[in-house]
């Protein structure tokens, strides 16, 4: 299970070169962490964290689940951060697309993910698998969210 992580995240990096990022199974480890029982991993793609196409050295590992995203950043020295986006967090997906890369903005409840450096070929295939993964999981939480 462990190796899954960056087995899937490598693929993508694989797949699309152009993708800035670094220190991969570094970040891994960290989702690996966080990973909770009969957490099943649906798709992984990595990008640079931040607005700014210039900040090359702010690596994230993006993961989803079969119950939430993940982002994982692991630091140079010491300590990591974690982000989880639960279906009841999210709001909206927006995607930019520039000359060489692309940027992919996640809209949650409480901050805006902002996620630069993609490789722009990757673009379609992250919105794909973010938009159905949410409506999908969207639908499940509202069946099972009491009326008021």
């Amino acid at each position: 299970m462990k190796n899954i992580v960056y087995k899937k995240v490598k693929e993508f990096k694989n797949k699309y070169p152009m993708t800035i990022a670094w220190r991969l199974k570094s970040h891994c480890k960290i989702i690996n962490k966080h990973l909770n029982p009969g957490e099943i991993i649906q798709y992984a793609f990595c990008a640079q964290k931040g607005q700014s196409s210039f900040d090359i050295i702010t690596t994230y590992v993006v993961i989803l689940t079969n119950k939430r995203i993940l982002l994982a950043q692991k630091r140079l020295l010491f300590g990591y951060f974690y982000t989880a986006i639960t279906p009841d967090m999210f709001n909206d997906l927006t995607i930019n697309s520039g000359v060489l890369w692309g940027k992919v903005y996640i809209d949650t409840i409480n901050e805006l993910v902002q996620l630069s450096n993609i490789d722009k070929r990757a673009l379609s295939e992250i919105e794909t698998s973010v938009t159905e993964y949410m409506m999908r999981e969207k639908k499940k939480y509202v069946k099972n969210t009491p009326l008021k």
